[in-house]
């Protein structure tokens, strides 16, 4: 298989530079612009596998570019974001945006991100998937009913038997809060005690493992502080 290409956009020529010999490092081909505008020009004239974005950028920022973008590519974008713009994240998954990291960037973690959006986007293809019943599908979070299995990031996942049933019915249901003793009732299917919260905890921290690039830092599982549980809902 031919080498993928990453296009690099930032205004900081330091990063773009770091960043560049990170991936070239990798086996990937680098694109490099320093604002929006080289941004869409390097995608008419290259053909692009993944972006990597800054938001904060002369003549034609991040969000801006990202708007235009998603008017006619489908590729993934993940933008870089530093850790005070929690609004940038938010827009820029609003906008398209596949994923964010934030400066300054983990190396490793940002490299984990690639691949896991680069496996996704030759798993899938282009073109969305079909809806399917017998399919759930959030993000880059795959729950296939019918042979009782999920994919992360297009990678299979191996979850036990009440793993599953925890994941399946978080996934089922985006955003609703599910506390420990609900989740215990409706998989185990038994009265909870006190001794539940535990149980719950431990096999919420065992599928994290299993389907987080970065489990400290989870898209999907989410915690509710005092609350129970969650699944981050994404497009």
């Amino acid at each position: 298989m031919d080498s993928e290409t990453i296009l690099v956009v930032d205004d900081n020529e330091e990063i773009v530079y770091s960043i560049g010999e990170l991936l070239k490092y990798e086996g990937y081909q680098v694109v490099k612009a320093y604002d929006g505008m080289q941004a869409l020009e390097a995608l008419e004239k290259n053909k692009i596998d993944l972006i990597l974005l800054d938001v904060m950028m002369p003549r034609l920022n991040g969000l801006s570019a990202l708007m235009k973008l998603r008017e006619k590519y489908r590729i993934p974008v993940i933008i870089l974001s530093a850790k005070t713009e929690e609004s940038d994240k938010v827009s820029g998954l609003t906008l398209g945006a596949d994923d964010y990291v934030e400066k300054p960037y983990n190396p490793a973690e940002l490299i984990a991100r690639v691949k896991a959006h680069l496996r996704r986007y030759r798993a899938w293809g282009q073109q969305a998937p079909e809806p399917d019943e017998d399919r759930i599908v959030n993000g880059g979070l795959v729950l296939d009913k019918k042979q009782r299995l999920a994919v992360a990031e297009g990678e299979e996942v191996r979850l036990t038997a009440t793993e599953y049933r925890i994941l399946e019915l978080l996934m089922e249901h985006p955003g609703q809060v599910f506390s420990a003793e609900q989740i215990y009732e409706r998989v185990w299917n038994e009265s909870a005690n006190f001794a539940v919260e535990n149980t719950v905890m431990v096999h919420i921290r065992h599928i994290r493992e299993k389907v987080e690039i970065d489990p400290k830092k989870p898209r999907y599982v989410k915690v509710v502080w005092g609350i129970g549980y969650k699944m981050e809902k994404y497009s």
